[in-house]
């Protein structure tokens, strides 16, 4: 697997590649990750990391003019690391990791599979890096064609969404496409793991959340494409209308600023920030919340952090995007997106109404146990990795 971001941290699409791994370890396939220097060694991962650069040491989440150089290592690090592996299929995941794995598959005479999570012209938007009407718009696009169409054997997408997003808007042929949604570890996350009584969590104690408090919890990134800003507002909008709803928001980077939005709203009593949150404690941090909310703004993304919602059996207040729908179905308590004051009175009505919660955070769970199962998921890659080394030495 090629992985061309700081692996492993505790967010996104770092979460897909580590229990993609692992499910594929647990049916024998043998795995190495090449990525880059930084990043979290995980227990029972071949990890291999390039150099560090020598200018350059501590870098943002995101698209950066600084990636370039880090590809650039990682491109040297995957030859070299593929030279001693003798890869049977190289993974790619994101363009770029499509894009190394597609010279060393040729060189090689392997096949490549390329993890599609998002369209790269749009995450480079969203992360305002590329201007969608500035010169160097339509060259990146074409890249990113380029990439798509003519690079892998076979890609993964993470929405079917992303599926129609290949075939109708790159053209690639949808034989060479396999939907291959974000799944959930629920051993993982299971709500047994922490069976605290409402109100009483250790967390509310630590800090200071009222214990008549409902609390709506937020875990991963803190970007304003993930609708952080929408989350303030919303805590500002509840306390004018008097409600005792408490917003925890666990993750990173960036908390300083989004401290310093709440102070602003008047709302720095009602919302907590966290910070970052690792891995294999997000099931307890999670565990402290009575709703859980995804305003994600982005529609090019994946969202898995819906399914560690679902697996912890907590009902979510949703942006109703098509990425979302594919996760929750008709169990979601959806806002138009985008619309705050939509997103406030789904939040308002599902926190004064403790049965619903509960029918709808067990039927996730259920939702989740069912649909989208690792090993399952594992055994189809599985699959395609036989079918496409059929005749490959």
């Amino acid at each position: 697997m090629i992985a061309p971001t700081s692996f492993f941290s505790d967010y996104g699409g770092h979460i897909r590649i580590l229990e993609e791994t692992r499910a594929l370890q647990a049916r024998g396939v043998e795995v190495a990750i090449v990525t880059y220097y930084k990043g979290n060694d995980v227990p029972g991962l071949d990890i291999r990391r390039t150099a560090p650069l020598p200018w350059h040491t501590d870098y943002e989440v995101g698209s950066s003019r600084h990636k370039l150089a880090f590809d650039a290592y990682l491109a040297v690090k995957a030859a070299t690391e593929a030279r001693r592996f003798r890869p049977d299929v190289i993974h790619g995941h994101m363009h770029e990791g499509a894009l190394i794995g597609g010279a060393l598959a040729r060189l090689r005479g392997v096949p490549l599979v390329f993890d599609f999570q998002g369209s790269l012209t749009a995450e480079m938007v969203d992360h305002h890096f590329l201007n969608p009407r500035g010169a160097l718009y339509p060259w990146a696009y074409r890249l990113e064609t380029a990439i798509t169409r003519r690079l892998p054997d076979a890609i993964l997408t993470s929405s079917g969404l992303a599926t129609a997003l290949l075939r109708d808007e790159f053209g690639v042929p949808p034989a060479r496409v396999h939907t291959l949604p974000d799944c959930a570890d629920t051993d993982h996350f299971n709500p047994a793991r922490a069976p605290f009584p409402p109100g009483d969590h250790p967390l509310r104690v630590q800090y200071g959340i009222p214990r008549d408090a409902i609390v709506v919890g937020y875990l991963g990134l803190l970007t304003d494409y993930q609708g952080i800003p929408h989350l303030i507002e919303a805590a500002a909008r509840l306390r004018q209308q008097g409600a005792t709803i408490h917003f925890l928001v666990m993750g990173y980077p960036n908390v300083e600023s989004y401290q310093m939005a709440a102070h602003a709203w008047g709302v720095d009593d009602r919302v907590t920030f966290t910070g970052r949150v690792p891995f294999a404690n997000a099931p307890y941090y999670l565990a402290a919340a009575d709703i859980a909310v995804a305003p994600k703004l982005s529609t090019s993304e994946g969202s898995g952090k819906l399914l560690n919602y679902m697996a912890m059996a907590q009902p979510i207040v949703a942006y109703d995007t098509a990425v979302n729908r594919e996760y929750l179905g008709d169990l979601g308590v959806y806002a138009p997106a985008g619309d705050v004051a939509a997103l406030t009175a789904a939040i308002a009505e599902l926190a004064a109404d403790p049965g619903r919660r509960r029918v709808l955070g067990q039927a996730l769970r259920q939702r989740a146990q069912a649909e989208f199962s690792w090993p399952a998921s594992a055994e189809r890659i599985a699959n395609l990795y036989d079918l496409l080394t059929k005749g490959v030495d």
